[in-house]
């Protein structure tokens, strides 16, 4: 081994210099304000905020804990400060058809204003009507009216009875008009007596009886006429009275909303509502405790009538609406028309429509995250619908699908102006870009979140401020420079790249607030650099139980690795397992068998239905390398066995491929394997490494392992070169390495790598193709050529035969 192939302990890690600082506590630093590392994301909201145009609706993607969704609501509320206040919203009574609520539109606090108006008015109409109908002058009227009647009547009465009288007919007046009866000699007959009298004379009385009959249905019918006259006459003056109680109440109010249109429509409607239906207003002659009353009475009152039903009441808004609707049901955007049971039936009317989070936003914003409304039924369709008709209508969900039919009400809908920001992951983003026609149309603006910003001056001061900003939001204590610098390291740590910094900022904000624990634990003024650290590890060592588990079982030998020694087809991979939030390392034990044969290279775990397709691939590849790289002038015969020691619940990814091949390289050549080295990183065909994930894990995995055995100073582990920039290792690694314990070797070909672990140069093929003796590719060579020759040789023993 040389020197140089050994990483520096500078490369292990992003360090923060503390002196990069010119604070002593965040305390003396300014507020943040604005966003970190999300320029893109930002000019993309603030150009769909800034756009008016139809379907520039704003979908923001990202991440938990990229600050999105705070992001939006200060970016939102920024905007919708400096606009004009919008409408207020009214339904109405539609007098005409009330099973369709009339919705008016009035500037912000007019509505408050129209409905306390209206309430004055309905108030006045019940106080003044009644004292008109109650005055000496309604009475005489009305009297005078019934005494002309009376009169008329009695005259009309008076002459035909004389009439009767004069043909011996006595009229008997009864509910349904009246009988005669005839009259002999001064006497009435009784039925009996009639038709004791001969023919001639009931011949004569029947004549007089019928002419009198139809003089009497005349005077029936002029008295009917004249009872109708004075009906109509009565009404009149009633209609005359209540205009002249009402109408300047009215007129007043149609005065005072002029400049509305539909205002003033409404209104005289309510005139000549008032005057058909003057009856409601006038004193009730019944007794008020009767329990039946109602039953007499109309069943909505004037109060209840013509009440104004404020939907959106603007008047203490300054700018436009911003509204987060964190339970985005069906009924929850759209609103709703609520029942209530009366005397054991449902009932509903236009008072009882509420709005719905589409309404309190209308000619604002309104923030939902897309998750939420596409999980509750009919949430998204009727987002859609309103975004594209640009009109609410309040609709039972039932009847949208067709589910149910039911008598209810259809207030008219209202117009609709409002920007809609989804808040969703990127994954959720592109299925509904792939399979919704519609979302690609309305929501035209992708703002994507990035979950890291370049490691650089600027964006670690806006850290800084950050970190600033959340101790005086959380209320902590401020931290210390050098606890600045760690929390620094620790975002860097978090990309799994020295160039990065994380953008999770709910993963920051969860480390300050411990860290914070740990300081006010300690009694501590402020956050120092130790608290960082004591936060992290215990955050670690609350989540790292079966990482534990599985040391222990290394350590008792349950679960089989060398540190020390040299075997041939043998090498330590690494793996990376993820429980929840924590992941850490994992060292496997590969081994290959090499011999005699041509099935090529088998993995055992496709043939045992454990391989995924990435680990598949990545075995397919050795193949490839090996033909190109020693069947160039003969056949490839050889079978090979690859397998994960004690690995039973299935292997994917193609991280350790290169770890596969050089197993089969020493299993070829015989040379053996150091297997105080664990190896990481794929291959191409070519025999160049090729970068993985997971790099410093897989690192502080193995190391642990090592220092469980004993650490012996010439423990390492191998990775590809381009690894090194996504190095974050933690201290006692890091500490390991200053002082020779532990070693990191990037390498970036096979060749490379093959020399690292078994100490023998890999050589180089000559002009002729032959490479040189000693070297492990001439060995490889060898002895696939020995495969070769013998499979020939038996091949030839066998046509003898």
């Amino acid at each position: 081994m040389t020197n140089w192939q050994e990483l520096p302990v500078e490369k292990l890690r992003f360090t923060c210099d503390e002196a990069f600082f010119n604070f002593e506590t965040t305390e003396t630093i300014p507020v943040l304000k604005g966003m970190i590392g999300q320029e893109r994301a930002v000019k993309a909201v603030e150009f769909g905020l800034f756009t008016r145009n139809r379907g520039y609706n704003i979908f923001i993607s990202g991440l938990v804990g990229t600050g999105k969704i705070t992001f939006a609501k200060d970016a939102v509320r920024k905007v919708a400060c400096r606009q004009n206040v919008p409408d207020d919203w009214c339904y109405v009574n539609n007098l005409e058809t009330p099973g369709q609520p009339i919705a008016l539109s009035l500037p912000p606090g007019i509505g408050y204003t129209f409905k306390k108006d209206m309430q004055e008015l309905v108030e006045d109409l019940k106080t003044d009507i009644p004292k008109v109908f109650n005055s000496d002058d309604y009475e005489q009227a009305k009297a005078n009216l019934l005494k002309q009647y009376q009169e008329q009547r009695s005259l009309i009465v008076e002459e035909f009875t004389q009439y009767a009288e004069s043909q011996d007919v006595s009229p008997q007046w009864t509910s349904t008009g009246f009988v005669g009866l005839p009259v002999v000699e001064g006497k009435t007959l009784s039925p009996e007596d009639f038709q004791l009298l001969d023919k001639d004379k009931k011949d004569l009385i029947e004549k007089k009886l019928l002419a009198v009959h139809e003089k009497g249905m005349e005077v029936v019918r002029k008295i009917q006429l004249m009872e109708r006259e004075v009906r109509e006459e009565l009404k009149q003056l009633d209609t005359k009275v209540g205009l002249f109680a009402a109408g300047h109440l009215i007129d007043a109010l149609k005065e005072k909303y002029k400049d509305y249109a539909a205002v003033a429509e409404y209104l005289e409607a309510i005139k000549q509502d008032v005057v058909k239906n003057i009856n409601d207003f006038k004193p009730q002659a019944e007794d008020e405790n009767n329990p039946l009353l109602f039953l007499k009475r109309n069943v909505q009152d004037a109060k209840e009538k013509y009440k104004v039903n404020l939907l959106i009441d603007n008047r203490e808004r300054k700018g436009a609406p911003v509204v987060v609707e964190i339970n985005p049901t069906y009924y929850n955007l759209v609103g709703r028309v609520e029942y209530e049971t009366r005397m054991g039936a449902v009932s509903t009317d236009y008072s009882m429509i509420k709005p719905g989070a589409l309404h309190k936003a209308n000619g604002g914003y309104l923030i939902l995250n897309a998750r939420d409304v596409l999980v509750n039924v009919g949430a998204w369709e009727a987002l859609k619908r309103v975004l594209k008709t640009q009109n609410l209508q309040i609709e039972n969900l039932g009847e949208q699908y067709g589910m149910l039919a039911m008598a209810s009400l259809k207030p008219q809908p209202i117009p609709v102006n409002v920007k809609v920001i989804l808040i969703g992951n990127p994954h959720l983003y592109h299925l509904l870009y792939n399979y919704d026609e519609d979302f690609r149309k309305l929501f035209k603006v992708h703002a994507d979140f990035d979950i890291v910003m370049e490691n650089n001056k600027a964006n670690i001061e806006k850290l800084a401020g950050f970190i600033s900003s959340t101790a005086n939001r959380q209320k902590l204590k401020h931290f210390e420079r050098a606890a600045v610098a760690r929390v620094v390291e620790y975002c860097s740590r978090l990309t799994g790249s020295q160039n990065k910094l994380t953008t999770l900022f709910n993963d920051v904000v969860e480390l300050l607030c411990e860290a914070d624990v740990w300081a006010t634990m300690d009694n501590s003024p402020t956050v120092k650099a130790g608290h960082i650290k004591k936060a992290i590890e215990e955050k670690r060592y609350r989540a790292n139980k079966y990482e534990e588990h599985l040391q222990e079982m290394f350590a008792e030998g349950h679960l089989l690795i060398d540190t020390e020694g040299e075997k041939v087809g043998q090498v330590n991979g690494l793996a990376v397992l993820a429980v929840g939030e924590y992941s850490f390392g994992k060292p496997s034990r590969i081994t290959a068998n090499t011999y005699l044969g041509k099935r090529g290279v088998v993995n055992i775990e496709r043939e045992t239905k454990t391989s995924g397709t990435s680990h598949t691939k990545g075995i397919l590849i050795l193949s490839g390398y090996l033909g190109q790289k020693y069947a160039q002038k003969h056949p490839l015969t050889l079978t090979a066995s690859l397998t994960f020691e004690q690995l039973y619940d299935g292997v994917d990814g193609d991280s350790a491929s290169s770890t596969e091949l050089y197993a089969l390289l020493s299993s070829l050549s015989g040379a053996p394997i150091r297997q105080y080295i664990a190896v990481t990183g794929s291959v191409n065909q070519k025999g160049e490494v090729q970068p993985i994930g997971g790099a410093t894990e897989k690192i502080e995995g193995f190391f642990a392992i090592c220092k469980i055995k004993g650490l012996t100073g010439k423990q390492g582990v191998m990775i590809p070169h381009q690894n090194v920039i996504n190095l974050a290792l933690n201290d006692e690694v890091t500490e390991a390495v200053r002082e020779g314990q532990f070693h990191i070797y990037p390498v970036k070909t096979i060749d490379d790598g093959i020399e690292i672990l078994t100490g023998l140069p890999a050589g180089e093929s000559g002009p002729d193709g032959v490479y040189p003796p000693g070297t492990i590719n001439y060995l490889v060579s060898k002895k696939l050529q020995e495969y070769t020759q013998t499979l020939i040789k038996l091949g030839k023993e066998s046509e003898k035969e």
